[in-house]
């Protein structure tokens, strides 16, 4: 018996906004650590479960991350994600963190420009579980 339904709940999209302080920055040039947006990405799983399920399930596994561009403090982060399947108690869902805005420290300490374009930052897909 397959574990896919049938469901309204597929296509559901979630997002979050974030800004990236100083505090978070890991690295030299004010680099984050891949493990926070993993976390994000966390944070927008347990939305899309309350939602969509009425708890905040679990998230039981990543898949295919892939870090395509740096994230950094003072950087606006915007995290999506989208359901792609919907099982009896299980969940996918495709992750994507852009960077919408970025600091600008070469025209001040606090300047910042918003990205013509979001830059895509961090990809992944996840499976969520929901108590039955």
């Amino acid at each position: 018996m397959s574990d896919q339904v049938d469901d309204s709940r597929l296509g559901l999209t979630v997002a979050h906004r974030r800004y990236v302080s100083y505090a978070d920055a890991h690295y030299a040039g004010n680099l984050v650590a891949g493990g926070y947006v993993l976390g994000l990405f966390g944070d927008v799983a347990t939305e899309v479960c309350i939602r969509t399920d009425g708890d905040e399930g679990l998230l039981a596994s990543y898949h295919d991350v892939t870090f395509h561009a740096p994230v950094r403090a003072g950087d606006i982060l915007e995290v999506v994600a989208t359901v792609t399947r919907v099982g009896r108690r299980s969940r996918d869902l495709d992750l994507t963190a852009q960077v919408l805005a970025r600091s600008a420290p070469e025209r001040g300490v606090s300047a910042a420009d918003v990205l013509p374009e979001p830059l895509v930052a961090v990809t992944a897909r996840a499976t969520v579980v929901v108590p039955s």
